[in-house]
């Protein structure tokens, strides 16, 4: 650690960077909060089964919706089971992510019967970090361990994603941002102090969207979200649809916004993303006043504004030829079971 923990000239590399890219635009839309909340000190043999909760986030963020775990290995290597796949090795210099916070293992080996990880954490007395121990003395594997959360259960990006994803941040294209940002909260949470907030909101988005990016520059979808998300024209268009999900959004409107033709830019945006773009608006509009309805005190015409419908008769006419029922019965219905 040196005086300035990182280089501030980096964040507006980052910054100009991502005002081209469309994932990064996408992900803006994301609003996640993160953060490091407990470090790991295994030696071989060991093996733990692991699950983040709501209360690991709790310093960082209240009762988050949608949560994404991930470890950032420091020294040896890790094995990291989901499910009955078969075990990752993930190496010093590697970063591992759960886009749905799946239970997983992690281990030096495999055939190891796992240790409930909540069994293992240790709380500080000084109110720093939280951190684990255990193994049998051997070889030497080190880790934090953090989360990415947000708000919203539905987004489309998170659920195109597979159960893990492997980052190598020595290969990643804003590498010097996310090892500075990486090294500055190791070292705030190794003083017992927890790494600034703004700080690992940005290295958060940057794991997230180097995960994403590396992921789709070797994903083979012929058609889908993240089909579309990798198309600059079609892309941008998703981008601005979250960004701003209430505008009066047209084909025309979003056409002239990406600089393509209406012809040509709905049949873009139809091969690659498989639906036209006003029925994905239609249908992310609705699939998020759903939530909103179940997880709210909101009125149903306070939804429908929030959504992009003007009236709350029209919001109520898309949703009953969606869901087959009235907002109002699929309020009551899913909130008395």
């Amino acid at each position: 650690m040196t005086g300035q923990p990182y280089d501030l000239t980096i964040r507006p590399k980052l910054e100009a960077f991502a005002a081209m890219d469309p994932l990064s635009e996408v992900l803006r839309s994301v609003r996640l909060a993160g953060g490091v909340f407990l470090s790991g000190h295994f030696t071989a043999p060991w093996c733990i089964s692991v699950r983040i909760t709501p209360a690991d986030c709790a310093p960082f963020l209240n009762n988050p919706a949608q949560m994404i775990a991930y470890h950032v290995v420091i020294e040896g290597e890790v094995l990291v089971g989901v499910d009955d796949n078969p075990m990752m090795a993930v190496r010093a210099g590697e970063i591992v992510l759960f886009p749905r916070n799946d239970p997983h293992i992690l281990a030096n080996e495999e055939g190891l019967t796992p240790v409930s990880a909540g069994s293992l954490i240790q709380k500080p007395a000084d109110g720093g970090l939280y951190h684990m121990r255990c193994g049998g003395g051997g070889a030497t594997s080190r880790i934090f361990c953090g989360f990415l959360a947000n708000e919203e259960k539905h987004n489309p990006l998170i659920s195109t994603l597979p159960k893990t994803l492997k980052v190598d941040v020595r290969g990643a294209t804003a590498r010097e941002w996310i090892e500075a940002s990486v090294r500055f909260a190791a070292g705030e949470l190794a003083e017992g102090r927890l790494a600034s907030s703004s700080v690992m909101s940005r290295l958060s988005e940057s794991l997230f969207t180097e995960a994403v990016r590396q992921y789709s520059s070797t994903a083979d979808e012929r058609i889908g979200w993240l089909k579309g998300l990798k198309d600059p024209y079609v892309g941008r268009a998703l981008a601005l649809i979250h960004q701003k999900m209430n505008a009066p959004w047209t084909t025309s409107s979003l056409a002239n916004e990406i600089a393509l033709s209406r012809s040509s830019f709905v049949e873009r945006f139809t091969s690659l993303v498989g639906l036209p773009p006003i029925r994905y608006i239609t249908v992310w509009r609705l699939h998020t006043a759903k939530l909103d309805l179940q997880e709210s005190r909101k009125t149903v015409a306070q939804v429908a504004h929030a959504v992009g419908y003007e009236s709350e008769e029209a919001f109520s006419r898309a949703f009953k030829r969606e869901f087959g029922v009235s907002p109002s019965r699929w309020r009551q219905q899913h909130t008395t079971e």
